[in-house]
């Protein structure tokens, strides 16, 4: 641990090295735990030589927010606009999920736009109005997949459910939950327990079910213009 320290120490401070340092420590510690002073302990710096590469926390937010989104998967442009999205998605979900406080403070922070998220969403659109949809529909579009994929991950970070998981979860819930009062609650609890019963009930499968229902309300979206 102290070669570590002396390591550190000699190794000279970059705005990657610092942005990279406060994106394991909020990982680590979640993005509430991120400061200055934090950060500057993890380097072994004080906090007020951090001020040369990030002006302030903010500025320090908005370098780890852009981390994350910078790691979103957009296909190229000319791809089918279907494919896009689900493959999108998909890669926003993996990036948002390996750092859980990141979709949070990617929807707090709008306001702060960057290159990088600006370029992001330029691209996104792009995608959507070479497949077709006009400007509003392709506004529309954008922020139904969003507000799906932000709400799946939301829940999924906040239950804490492993894949395979979820029907003991499942027993668990309806140990306190199932009795006459609750009779579709019911229904559901044993649909889940049987279901993982034949095969595990995966996140994936079911993030993936949705998306396409999505997806199939966007194609009506692009038709309708």
């Amino acid at each position: 641990m102290a070669t570590e320290k002396k390591e550190s120490k000699r190794r000279p401070l970059s705005r990657d090295r610092v942005l990279d340092a406060a994106l394991r420590l909020a990982d680590k510690q979640g993005v509430e735990a991120l400061s200055m002073r934090s950060l500057g302990r993890a380097l072994g710096v004080e906090a007020m030589s951090l001020y040369r590469y990030v002006k302030n926390k903010d500025e320090l937010l908005d370098g780890i927010v852009d981390r994350v989104v910078s790691k979103i998967e957009v296909p190229p442009a000319g791809s089918e606009w279907r494919a896009a999205m689900r493959g999108r998605a998909r890669s926003a979900r993996r990036a948002f999920v390996r750092h859980p406080w990141a979709a949070a403070l990617f929807e707090a922070r709008l306001e702060h736009q960057t290159p990088v998220r600006l370029g992001y969403a330029n691209a996104v659109l792009g995608l959507l109005r070479e497949g077709g949809f006009s400007v509003s529909a392709a506004y529309r579009a954008f922020l139904l997949v969003d507000s799906y994929l932000y709400g799946f991950i939301m829940q999924e970070t906040s239950w804490r459910v492993e894949d395979g998981d979820l029907s003991r979860a499942a027993q668990e819930s309806a140990v306190l939950m199932i009795s006459e009062a609750y009779p579709h609650l019911a229904e559901v609890m044993a649909y889940t327990s049987s279901a993982n019963a034949e095969a595990p009930i995966s996140l994936d499968t079911e993030f993936d079910h949705g998306l396409e229902r999505v997806l199939d309300a966007l194609e009506r979206i692009r038709h309708d213009g």
